[in-house]
């Protein structure tokens, strides 16, 4: 009979868990990417399992966000025949009861499939029925194993910065994906992103589903790129160490007559932009104009500037003016990231390293 007691106990606290705030609606406005853990990441085992923890979650709510996105991997939550994997979905399952116990909302985010790469050059996600059936495959099997979370404490994410040579090939993806996820789950609420690397240039391109309250449009904030991603391996703008501004002018007619001519060539392009406040605000209103259109709540899913910005002035300013602008426009946004892998994007530079309260400061004034 004791046995049976503890066992009822256990089932009771469990769903008081998972239907904390379940009259609240899926309400989020700060939030930070749990980056390079189940996602971007080749660690496994014991490395991946302490990789973010009970102590993780508290001080992210300590702080002062309200939610997290969890970019997961379909290559780490998916063996090559489709069969899930116990670990990883294990480790998920922890992490979503843990932000339920801290009153964390979060968004699952499917960030990389074995046919879509947003760097890569070959995409068969747009071009192969095999290769999307795969995917809505994907999503039923994720919502089937998610779906007894309370949907005002956890959202999906479709995918992660689509990049379509047509629209309208992600466009027809994005219905049938939706459709696939509504088979189980009529009310969870489901972030979808614009194409080409979910620019808002594109947003007004997206054709979503209509009268459903429980869509959020998101984009995402990294301009301009030669500041936010300074000598970044991965870009093109690893090749130009010189001088970047903000606010103004990006790079003056001085700074760039002042480098090489390879660099003067590949970059003086930049002399022509501005970015300030203003240019923000315009920016972002292109992708809030489109959800006001559909009736939803506009999302950044991700925005953030590399700490290796020879200036951290510069990047400071940067994250404090674009916060500024979320809250001026009344977007709700989760930075890049919160413990940074190889990128150097993080709050945390590593697993035991000191927080940059400068980063921290400008993202949660």
């Amino acid at each position: 009979m004791k046995r049976i007691l503890l066992f009822l106990l256990a089932v009771v606290a469990f769903s008081s868990c998972n239907q904390k705030g379940s009259d609240e609606g899926f309400v989020i406005e700060k939030g930070v990417n749990i980056a390079h853990w189940l996602s971007q990441s080749g660690a496994r085992g014991e490395f991946r399992a302490k990789y973010f923890t009970e102590a993780d979650v508290a001080r992210i709510a300590q702080w002062g966000f309200d939610h997290v996105r969890i970019p997961i991997d379909e290559e780490q939550m998916f063996l090559e025949d489709g069969t899930k994997d116990a670990e990883a979905f294990a480790l998920l399952h922890d992490a979503l009861k843990l932000c339920a116990k801290y009153d964390l909302r979060a968004i699952v985010d499917l960030h990389i499939l074995r046919t879509h790469h947003f760097n890569a050059a070959s995409k068969p996600l747009f071009t192969e029925r095999e290769a999307q059936e795969a995917f809505y495959e994907c999503w039923r099997k994720i919502s089937g194993e998610l779906k007894d979370y309370s949907t005002s404490m956890v959202a999906y994410e479709l995918m992660n910065e689509p990049v379509a040579d047509d629209p309208e090939d992600w466009n027809k993806i994005v219905n049938e994906c939706y459709n696939a996820v509504r088979e189980l789950e009529k009310d969870r609420v489901i972030v979808i992103g614009s194409n080409m690397w979910q620019s808002f240039r594109t947003a007004e391109q997206l054709a979503l589903p209509e009268g459903d309250p429980n869509i959020i449009l998101s984009f995402h904030y990294y301009e301009p790129m030669i500041l936010t991603h300074y000598q970044a391996g991965w870009t093109e703008y690893k090749d130009y160490a010189g001088p970047v501004n903000y606010p103004g002018q990006t790079i003056t007619e001085q700074q760039i007559a002042e480098r090489p001519a390879a660099e003067q060539e590949a970059f003086g392009r930049w002399t022509n932009e501005t970015y300030d406040k203003e240019r923000f605000a315009r920016e972002f209103s292109m992708a809030a104009n489109v959800a006001k259109k559909y009736g939803i709540p506009v999302y950044c899913g991700e925005y953030g500037c590399l700490s290796d910005e020879p200036n951290d002035d510069v990047r400071y300013r940067w994250l404090t003016d674009v916060n500024d602008i979320f809250d001026e426009l009344g977007i709700a946004r989760a930075v890049w990231c919160y413990r940074e892998g190889e990128d150097g994007f993080g709050i945390l530079s590593g697993m035991e390293c000191p927080i940059d309260q400068q980063m921290l400061d400008a993202l949660l004034k």
